[in-house]
């Protein structure tokens, strides 16, 4: 019997001390930029080898997603994001991308190929553009409206649902 408690002591610690790609953020998931704030000043290139910065972004409504296709709840959230893509695709007042944290380009290439996404993506293998929005906890969706100001932000508690990104997007667009 004391064998018994000993493992269950030792399976329990182990299940405590295992990494979390998403909850390593503050309980509210708004630290660093919030609602109300600027976007920061950022530049990625996509894998289209297409630039982006922020102020590519102005005068349009924008969504921001930083994501790790490890991340189960990015998992979750890129099917629902790539709804919402398809959704303003042919708008060129709304704009949508996906910037990878501490992942190659192949990795997301390859996860984008398997999960049949089509959204534009920028591999980063860095945490530095990421590190401008925040300093811990994916995924985290930005909405933007057209003067660069955070309209909303989500993080993995919960996940943003395609019917809360599509209001956000048509507020600001207004």
């Amino acid at each position: 019997m004391l064998h018994l408690y000993r493992l269950l002591f030792f399976i329990l610690c182990g299940l405590l001390c295992l990494p979390s790609c998403i909850r390593d953020d503050s309980p509210s998931g708004e630290e660093g930029i919030r609602r109300g704030d600027r976007l920061p000043d950022f530049s990625v290139l996509l894998s289209d080898d297409t630039r982006i910065s922020t102020s590519d972004l102005e005068g349009v409504v924008s969504v921001l997603v930083f994501f790790h296709t490890s991340c189960p709840d990015c998992q979750q959230e890129l099917p629902v994001v790539q709804r919402l893509y398809d959704c303003y695709r042919d708008n060129p007042q709304v704009k949508i991308y996906c910037i990878s944290r501490e992942e190659s380009a192949g990795e997301v290439a390859a996860y984008w190929l398997a999960n049949g996404l089509t959204m534009p993506y920028s591999p980063q293998p860095g945490r530095e553009v990421y590190d401008l929005f925040s300093e811990q906890g994916i995924p985290r969706v930005y909405v933007s409206d057209k003067q660069l100001m955070v309209y909303s932000v989500y993080s993995d508690s919960p996940i943003a649902s395609f019917e809360q990104l599509q209001a956000d997007v048509e507020y600001c667009l207004k």
